[in-house]
């Protein structure tokens, strides 16, 4: 395998929360006077941070957000969580492969720390993860497209940028991770591949997955 890490978006790549989250984001923005669909909530939001939401809608309208607006939006979100989240088809087989391979893997989200451990642990993703292995835009201060999140993963886990491989299903990620100087492979589970320009490569489950990482399958 021609790669020493790989680093997974958490979102819509390892959990398959992002109809859940984008769902719950534009109807939340939608009841605050800012009427958004789902459609362009994927289109505006996926893959970005929190925040990305505050400055949009401040450079649309001009208006702020409520001041607590995240923490309402987080409730909302891990209550469907915790009702209906499930892990993304043939992640755990994907994860597996890395591990007989004996090769490093970790996670870069825009998400907080609680979004990913509550997301690991409903879906039982939290056994294949140590928390060392789990990165944030909170620990950073700035999220996709910026590559500081992916360049902070793989200097805590020890690799060299150019020995990195992302899996990615937002074009927020793609971009960041080929700032990173990174390889990356774009899901077109929920995203076009004319979105995600610029990937190495596609897929559209995990077998295909696998198959690009050269894993047992």
């Amino acid at each position: 395998m021609g790669y020493d890490l790989v680093i997974f978006d958490n979102d819509g790549v390892l959990v398959d929360s992002e109809p859940l989250a984008n769902s719950i984001l534009a109807g939340y923005l939608t009841e605050l006077g800012h009427p958004t669909s789902y459609e362009e909530s994927l289109h505006d939001y996926m893959g970005g941070a929190v925040h990305r939401v505050h400055d949009l809608v401040l450079e649309r309208t001009g208006q702020r957000l409520p001041d607590d607006f995240d923490e309402t939006l987080h409730t909302r979100t891990f209550a469907a969580f915790e009702r209906d989240l499930r892990p993304v088809p043939g992640i755990e087989e994907v994860l597996n492969g890395l591990v007989e391979q004996g090769v490093g893997y970790c996670v870069a989200s825009s998400g907080s720390h609680d979004r990913i451990r509550v997301g690991h642990r409903v879906t039982g993703l939290d056994e294949w993860f140590e928390d060392e292995w789990l990165f944030s835009s909170q620990d950073v201060g700035q999220g996709k497209p910026a590559p500081d999140l992916f360049l902070h993963a793989a200097r805590a886990m020890g690799v060299e940028p150019a020995r990195c491989a992302v899996v990615e299903d937002s074009p927020l990620g793609v971009r960041a991770a080929l700032a990173a100087g990174m390889d990356v492979y774009g899901f077109t589970g929920m995203m076009p591949a004319d979105r995600l320009a610029g990937a190495t490569g596609y897929f559209g489950d995990m077998k295909q997955l696998a198959g690009l990482l050269q894993l047992p399958v």
